[in-house]
């Protein structure tokens, strides 16, 4: 037994409570101890992610209960693929200055990083937990930080909240009825438990509900269509820094979900074939790419335009998931990887441009490009990863999905991908125009106003923009060396975690 699992959640939980009471007595110290907590989780996970390649899978029992009577902590290459990728993100988004990210209400800077390290918190349990009811308690934990988050932004991100809250309230419902439906049909919560009991039982109607109700569930929270309708006005009016870590990771690990319950607790070909989970997945993923981009071309605001991309971009990851193949996973796999970067980075953007300017409508931004080159730069990096020109990361994860279409025989999602990477050039590149083919505004003296942001705000967003380079580059190892080894047991073990 390691407690390396639970290492990586504690400092988080820890310093949530500590960034708020300190924060109450000085504003500066909620900052401070966000960032201590974010990078001893940080330290964790990357040993975490070491010890399980080296090392095999690791797991922790609560209270010395072990499985399947007690909750078990589990970090396989999966769970800690993603909790590297959940912390080192959200770590990212907590050194983004809060003045940046909350033009709109600054004085909310002391809540708001208790409440990110409680969302980060959440967000590492449901990557991380070997139990179906434990899942859902730490769904619940990143859904309500997630609400109140969202709610900070304002009197309009304040409905979108309350709409996001109604939603999400049915979701973990339908979540927690599947799961009830399999505890009274197997007597157990335990994921590879449950995954060795389900065989018997496939024809159950129960199991059949069980099914359903989770992928509806899970289906909300990710923001799959056409369960997206929270998405764009939660990640619109949300303030830029919660609206980056939402979009990069939150989103995500709802997808994590899919792929867990989807290909670890039931066998892959109960739902490939028996059920048509997987080709419904796969078919509302391809929709959700048409519709998010068309829906992005209509945009004039920044923020708005990003929110709709992140519909299609959830999109790649459900065909991933629906093509049911090694390829299509290894592609949403790397995909949930490079969106946390390139979103991330264009959400951070956003702020900053925001923040320095006061702009949020794209038509305005002519010229930006010349008055802070550096940040506009990054943009264009993320922009051009989004769009999927080589050798940026948005490239590879969109070549292994190609790939994984042509050898499952589905030429549809191919085609889909292909067109969706052309109608994402139309509305990044109209942006790119803006920014670095118009000329800008000049001062009296006929001189370009230079008006970059200060290093807390800019270091961020070069931190992801540069990483979204290095993630095309080295895809061949991060595939080889960690995504391969999650797929392998995968389709060679019927369940089972």
């Amino acid at each position: 037994m390691s407690a390396a699992p639970v290492l990586i959640i504690a400092p988080l939980l820890l310093f949530a409570f500590i960034s708020i009471l300190a924060g109450l007595w000085r504003t500066s110290l909620a900052y401070i101890s966000a960032v201590v907590g974010g990078t001893l989780s940080l330290a964790a996970a990357v040993f975490g992610l070491f010890q399980v390649l080296t090392e095999g899978k690791l797991s922790y029992h609560l209270g010395g209960w072990p499985p399947p009577l007690g909750i078990e902590y589990v970090l396989d290459p999966l769970s800690a693929f993603m909790a590297l990728i959940i912390v080192f993100v959200g770590l990212v988004v907590i050194v983004y200055p809060p003045k940046a990210g909350l033009y709109q209400v600054p004085q909310r800077a002391v809540p708001l990083h208790g409440m990110i390290m409680l969302l980060l918190a959440g967000l590492i349990g449901v990557v991380v937990t070997g139990d179906l009811f434990n899942l859902f308690v730490f769904l619940e934990i990143y859904s309500l930080s997630s609400y109140a988050l969202i709610a900070i932004g304002g009197k309009h991100a304040l409905v979108a909240s309350f709409r996001y809250l109604m939603l999400g309230t049915v979701a973990g419902s339908f979540y927690l009825l599947g799961i009830g439906f399999i505890y009274f049909a197997t007597g157990s919560l335990n994921m590879a438990d449950v995954a060795r009991l389900l065989p018997s039982l496939y024809a159950s109607p129960a199991i059949i509900a069980a099914v359903a109700l989770i992928f509806i569930g899970i289906g909300i929270k990710m923001a799959l269509f056409p369960l997206h309708i929270w998405l764009p006005d939660a990640h619109s009016y949300a303030p830029s820094i919660i609206a980056a870590i939402l979009a990069s990771v939150q989103i995500e690990v709802a997808a994590y979900v899919l792929i867990r319950m989807l290909l670890s607790v039931f066998q892959l070909d109960y739902l490939r074939l028996q059920l048509p989970v997987m080709a419904t997945v796969g078919w509302c993923g391809a929709a959700g790419i048409i519709f998010g981009s068309v829906m992005a071309i209509a945009q004039r605001d920044f923020k708005r335009m990003l929110a709709y991309s992140t519909i299609a971009q959830i999109g790649y990851i459900g065909v991933g998931i629906g093509l049911a193949n090694p390829l299509g996973i290894i592609g949403a796999l790397l995909h949930i990887l490079n969106h946390a970067f390139m979103k991330g980075c264009l959400f951070l953007v956003a702020g900053g441009i925001r923040h320095e300017t006061g702009l949020r409508e794209i038509p305005w931004f002519v010229g930006l490009g010349r008055r802070m080159p550096l940040m506009m730069g990054a943009f264009a990096v993320a922009a051009l990863s989004m769009v999927g020109i080589p050798p940026t990361a948005g490239f590879f994860s969109k070549w292994y999905l190609v790939r994984g279409s042509i050898e499952g025989g589905n030429w549809a999602f191919a085609v889909i991908i292909v067109a969706s990477s052309l109608l994402t050039a139309v509305y990044f590149f109209r942006v790119i125009e803006k920014v670095f083919a118009n000329p800008p505004p000049t001062s009296s003296t006929g001189t370009v106003q230079k008006c970059e942001p200060p290093p807390r705000i800019l270091v961020p967003i070069l931190i992801l923009a540069v990483g979204v380079l290095v993630l095309g580059l080295s895809n061949a190892v991060i595939v080889t060396r960690v995504l391969e080894q999650v797929v392998a047991p995968l389709f060679s073990i019927a369940g089972g975690r």
